[in-house]
């Protein structure tokens, strides 16, 4: 039979600090994910939502994107598909990698050195392609959550200024990161309500019952920390 693996002692001192079976108001479980960020790095504030719906099925499923007021405190590197002036509109506006053919050979080649897709509409046909590369890791543009559009200048700046995308797994979870540990409580609490509102909007037709079942916070390196869904609005 196995032995239970010890904890460590940052682990021991992690799970005192946090009550398992309590449900922690909002402002108390951000200032308490932020008090045991106590890595030698900035760690991510995490938040995560278990929500009644299952996504197997096509009107249960919840997508979407929502731009962070405070932003995410991540650099984040912006990859646009796109030609001539457009091309140029993108590099403007800040993307770190553009192109069109060449991108595409770099990236069938294995290369992806971009943490978000945009195109323009007339590259689509180019960059379908590339749907069993991009797909499985979330990049692949799509018109309805605004990174196939001709406004790539646009779509970049929302992209580097806060603009995260969430997408409901399978277990019926969604998480995403809302800001980092050294954000002032207030503006985590503001990437928080934003997040949520969110995917409260998001809400499909099929859902049936209690919608927000489930919240939690924590740092990268930190515990699970429950939030009581009765003061999240729209839960």
């Amino acid at each position: 039979m196995l032995k239970p693996k010890k904890l460590t002692k940052k682990a021991q001192v992690l799970a005192a600090a946090v009550d398992r079976e309590k449900l922690y108001g909002v402002d108390e479980a951000i200032a308490l994910a932020k008090a045991n960020a106590t890595s030698k790095f900035d760690e991510t504030i995490e938040l995560a939502l278990n929500l009644g719906v299952d996504p197997r099925h096509a009107d249960q499923m919840v997508r979407g994107v929502v731009t962070l007021p405070k932003g995410t405190g991540k650099d984040v590197r912006v990859g646009v598909f796109a030609r001539g002036a457009k091309a140029d509109e993108a590099r403007a506006a800040g993307a770190e990698v553009v192109g069109a053919e060449d991108l595409l050979e770099t990236v069938q080649g294995g290369t992806i050195e971009f943490d978000r897709c945009i195109a323009t509409p007339d590259m689509m046909g180019l960059v379908g392609r590339l749907g069993k590369v991009l797909g499985p890791k979330g990049l692949m543009p799509n018109p309805k959550l605004g990174t196939v559009t001709m406004n790539v200048g646009e779509a970049v700046k929302a992209a580097k200024g806060g603009q995260v995308e969430f997408r409901v797994e399978k277990a019926g979870i969604i998480h995403s990161g809302i800001g980092k540990a050294s954000f002032p409580a207030e503006d985590l609490r503001a990437n928080f309500d934003a997040f949520v509102d969110a995917i409260v909007r998001a809400k499909p037709a099929g859902a049936k019952g209690k919608y927000v079942r489930k919240v939690a916070v924590s740092s990268t390196m930190g515990a699970g920390i429950k939030v009581d869904t009765t003061e999240v609005a729209g839960a």
